[in-house]
């Protein structure tokens, strides 16, 4: 049975290395990315609740005398 000769494999997986990673880094190049996010002010409108306007017994501290 004839050996094998491997003598080559080493350039031809090296130049198929070299050569993906040039494709893939021209795919790459070539895509439009978006510029960096805008901040975008969002105004959100504050409800006003009955609760909020009141000061009840239960907001008062546990220390505080009972008036």
């Amino acid at each position: 049975m004839p050996q094998l000769d491997t003598s080559t494999w080493f350039i031809t997986i090296v130049s198929s290395m070299i050569t993906l990673f040039i494709l893939f880094q021209l795919k790459i190049s070539s895509q439009a990315f978006p510029a960096a996010p805008s901040l975008k002010i969002v105004h959100t409108e504050k409800t006003k609740n009955p609760w909020e306007s009141k000061w009840t017994k239960i907001y008062l501290p546990l220390s505080s005398p009972q008036q």
